[in-house]
């Protein structure tokens, strides 16, 4: 058993990495034609990760030991999240806790590593990144807990595993608890992943920038290592997202042919999922800030109506 999650453990971080890039370039190439370019390489994130690794890292004169640690520290913290998402294959026993309660304090303490670093180098809109991230966080980490209190009521687990478990044997995509519950956390894919119309991770503008803002000090292997991060980070809350809507085709055993399938499903899946995402982006404008909260509000209300249908049915 133990040997079998190690082995669980290996290949979800190592698919993880390997695919996360891709659907970051997945997204940006339906944008560009959406917009009538042609758009990046779909292998393009692994050149520009590759080129950002062999650069020099520069620190501000300003920056203390934040600056050196947050980048490998927020893609541990992601990687031990790796581990309690099942991705294509969901183990028999979990080998780290997969307590979904765990799952949203390691996103937590990821998000203020990054605006400490936005501080940390003294810049001012690094600055003001770091103060419109927290003033968001605020708001959005109290509906990410209504959401995902949610999806723990429907399917009477805490357990990440035994959740994705449940949405095999009793959810088919069709059942109404599933599409209210696919709204918030598609939401919270584009909120927690620093999207349009939340932000605009392509953007120059520095006045407008959030996540991109906190940033602009950072270089070489740092960058590199941030930008997987995010990817990282999105493929994750897709994960989730996926393997309870659709979860046709996730291996329940340790069988080379099935995890194979449930490999290439979810590739097939979240590149759906990312084409999704890029067409949502392209048919709506960056929000004002203040105006952001509205979208909040959408997840917060789909999900207590979530649980109402619940309690009635």
């Amino acid at each position: 058993m133990i040997g079998e999650s190690f082995i669980f453990a290996f290949l979800n971080v190592a698919f993880l990495l390997v695919i996360s890039p891709f659907f970051m370039m997945v997204v940006k190439k339906v944008k560009a034609r959406v917009q009538g370019r042609q758009g990046p390489h779909l292998l393009q994130g692994y050149y520009n990760l590759a080129k950002l690794f062999r650069k020099e890292t520069l620190y501000s004169e300003y920056a203390g030991f934040i600056s050196r640690i947050a980048p490998y520290a927020a893609l541990s913290i992601l990687l031990v999240a790796a581990v309690m998402v099942p991705i294509f294959w969901i183990p028999e026993q979990e080998l780290v806790t997969a307590n979904i309660i765990v799952f949203l304090y390691l996103l937590v303490t990821g998000r203020l590593l990054i605006a400490l670093l936005g501080l940390d180098a003294a810049s001012t809109f690094g600055g003001m990144g770091s103060s419109r991230e927290m003033s968001l966080s605020a708001i959005i980490e109290p509906v990410t807990v209504v959401v995902f209190a949610a999806l723990v009521y429907v399917t009477g687990s805490f357990s990440i595993h035994d959740i994705f478990r449940t949405a095999t044997t009793m959810f088919p995509a069709y059942n109404p608890t599933v599409l209210l519950l696919s709204v918030p956390l598609f939401i919270l894919i584009i909120v927690e992943t620093g999207r349009v119309p939340v932000d605009n991770p392509e953007t120059h503008l520095e006045l407008t920038m959030v996540h991109e803002g906190m940033l602009l000090d950072t270089s070489g292997r740092n960058l590199a290592l941030f930008e997987l991060s995010h990817a990282v980070k999105q493929t994750l809350l897709m994960a989730i997202l996926l393997n309870i809507i659709l979860p046709a085709g996730i291996a329940l055993e340790m069988s080379a042919g099935v995890l194979i399938l449930g490999g290439v499903l979810f590739l097939l899946k979240g590149t759906v999922l990312c084409v999704i995402i890029g067409l949502f982006e392209s048919a709506y404008a960056k929000m004002r800030f203040f105006q952001i909260p509205n979208l909040f509000m959408i997840a917060f209300f789909f999900s207590i109506l979530t649980i109402f249908i619940e309690v009635m049915l």
